[in-house]
């Protein structure tokens, strides 16, 4: 059985890293999203949202670094080309959103899909003893599911 160096089969992390370069194209199509509707917000409500699609923003660029880091730490090459995130994007690309509820319904939406992306890859890494993965899959899961919480108690109708 040949292991990489970090003691991995290089069969199941060939299979990891494939898995990562698809949360990587979501995740920078993901993060184009959240610029657009950062960028062309408007309402009554444009100055909390604004800042808080920045926060969002700026912590999915951090992701994205953490997701090419890792596939270079087990053994990849991750995607960089326009071209590759697109091919291999499953997200709905937000395109001159501005008004407030459907931007932040686009997150919701964004973030539930890649929910199921990590869930995917956290059980693969679970199963191939892939601590380092699975680890960074769960905290992304934990932090996401709480901001479509959010999110969702957001879009709800007072009372």
């Amino acid at each position: 059985m040949k292991t990489n160096i970090l003691g991995l089969r290089a069969e199941d992390s060939t299979v990891i890293i494939a898995d990562l370069n698809k949360l990587l194209s979501n995740y920078q199509v993901y993060y184009q999203n959240l610029r657009g509707i950062h960028w062309n917000i408007r309402g009554k409500r444009f100055f909390e949202l604004h800042v808080k699609f920045e926060e969002l923003y700026n912590d999915s660029q951090l992701k994205v670094d953490a997701i090419a880091e890792r596939i270079l730490t087990i053994g990849g090459k991750p995607l960089h080309t326009l071209e590759d995130y697109i091919e291999n994007n499953t997200l709905r690309v937000g395109k001159n959103i501005s008004q407030d509820e459907k931007a932040v319904q686009l997150i919701v939406d964004s973030l539930s899909d890649l929910l199921k992306i990590e869930r995917e890859i956290l059980n693969k890494t679970d199963d191939l003893g892939d601590e380092g993965t699975n680890s960074m899959m769960s905290d992304f899961i934990t932090e996401q599911e709480k901001t479509i919480w959010m999110m969702n108690a957001w879009l709800e109708e007072s009372l």
